[in-house]
């Protein structure tokens, strides 16, 4: 039996963390191997409590759980293109809501926090929740801060460039700013500078 809501939390946490903790892909961190969704649930949590330290729990929990079990869905299994990747970032967003929930009611957690959480996770009411918007800045300066330079590697300048502009179509001025405070590489940062200034 959980003791309490903090106990309760904590115990959320962890088995977010080990169904991540399954990923067969790894990312070298500090010079471990770590599951790669394992890695980014933690950024996730990491740039929330900077980014908004009061957060409700509801939405800590979403920011843990955001791509709960990702690699499970892979983006080859839908067409190529544009329809393809909303099909797949729906299916995802589904299925996050879905795994994330059954953890949180297993725990106990009242229905009203996971039926919150799973629309959180499913990015319900975009720009008009204040939550939403915000989980949607963490993980924007989460890809920015830790994954734009390898994306910036793999794909042609002019697409990357879309990429960035989609992103910071998507944040809020607020999270905007604290976008240009982040301590990017300096080809990233040109990269954005370029995106943000066309």
């Amino acid at each position: 039996m959980v003791d309490g809501p903090g106990e309760r939390f904590e115990q959320a946490v962890t088995r977010f963390d080990r169904a991540n903790a399954e990923d067969p892909n790894h990312e070298r961190v500090d010079g471990v191997d770590t599951p790669k969704e394992l890695v980014y649930a933690r950024r996730m949590s990491e740039r929330l409590a900077r980014f908004e330290p009061d957060a409700s729990e509801p939405l800590r929990l979403a920011v843990r759980s955001q791509h709960v079990r990702r690699w499970t869905i892979p983006r080859a299994e839908f067409p190529d293109g544009r329809e393809g990747y909303r099909e797949w970032r729906t299916r995802l967003a589904a299925f996050h809501a879905k795994t994330a929930g059954a953890i949180l009611r297993d725990l106990g957690y009242e229905s009203d926090v996971v039926a919150r959480v799973e629309s959180l996770l499913r990015k319900e009411r975009l720009k008009a929740d204040a939550d939403a918007q915000t989980l949607e800045d963490v993980a924007c300066l989460v890809f920015l801060e830790h994954q734009a330079a390898t994306f910036a590697s793999q794909h042609e300048e002019a697409k990357l460039l879309d990429i960035l502009r989609k992103t910071w179509r998507k944040m809020s001025e607020r999270g905007r700013a604290a976008a240009l405070d982040l301590k990017l590489a300096p080809a990233v940062r040109a990269l954005v500078e370029r995106a943000v200034g066309s």
